[in-house]
């Protein structure tokens, strides 16, 4: 009797990574949205390139090192010496979202950049979290006593920012919304915009990113695959949108 292995469809696998949000690999399923475009990409490789930035980083890292020293290794390590940071040529290039392409020419958007260097903060142990921010894709870190409090990081430049930096850039959003104190963002309404982006949310803005991008190149056969996968990742929002 003869068994054939039938390999997945790009799609079908995307489906097998993401039904469940208890152990959601968030690295390989941000990677496998490249297969649409790129059919013969290999999701290990783009696996096994991270973890090998990871393995560099711990190789280097004192046996004491703190959360803040960690923290500040990393993004030395991840912008500076290794140079990755936003694509301000061509922001607006698919590829700046596609995780192999971004390894390989070290550019990318906010959540292209953040979901690697997640990957590898969270190898150090590091409690860094994804921020959906309006417009802007944010990571943040959370720093244990002695130096307890909340680091935010911007991924396309590398820069911490500070409350009334964050603050800034929610007051346009805000200006006539009637939710401004004399004209600035209550702590409550910052604190909203800066929780943990799940990492079903972070794929879904990574599609609709995408999405944007191919309406606005008029590209209806990669906008019908962009969908496809968002109606796998939410099917609760598809199902509600056919009501």
């Amino acid at each position: 009797m003869d068994f054939k292995l039938e390999v997945p469809t790009a799609l079908e696998y995307f489906a097998a990574l993401v039904q469940s949000d208890e152990h959601f690999p968030l690295l390989e399923a941000a990677a496998s949205l490249g297969q649409d475009e790129y059919p013969e990409l290999d999701i290990q490789d783009v696996l096994d390139h991270v973890d090998q930035l990871s393995s560099r980083l711990k190789q280097r890292l004192p046996a004491d090192a703190g959360a803040l020293q960690k923290l500040r290794l990393l993004n030395k390590f991840f912008f500076e010496e290794q140079g990755f940071s936003g694509n301000l040529n061509n922001y607006y290039d698919p590829d700046n979202s596609y995780l192999h392409v971004v390894l390989r020419t070290r550019r990318g958007i906010p959540i292209s950049l953040a979901v690697l260097w997640l990957e590898v903060a969270q190898s150090l142990g590091l409690r860094a979290q994804g921020v959906g921010f309006p417009g802007h894709f944010l990571v943040k870190v959370r720093l244990p006593f002695p130096n307890e409090g909340q680091v935010v990081i911007d991924p396309f430049t590398g820069e911490s920012l500070s409350k009334e930096e964050l603050s800034e850039r929610l007051v346009p959003l805000h200006a006539e919304s009637g939710l401004l104190r004399d004209g600035h963002i209550s702590d409550e309404l910052l604190k909203h915009y800066l929780r943990a982006a799940t990492p079903r949310e972070i794929v879904a803005r990574m599609l609709r990113n995408l999405e944007e991008v191919y309406t606005s190149h008029q590209d209806p056969e990669r906008l019908l695959l962009v969908r496809q996968r968002l109606m796998v990742l939410l099917p609760q929002v598809h199902d509600e949108e056919e009501e």
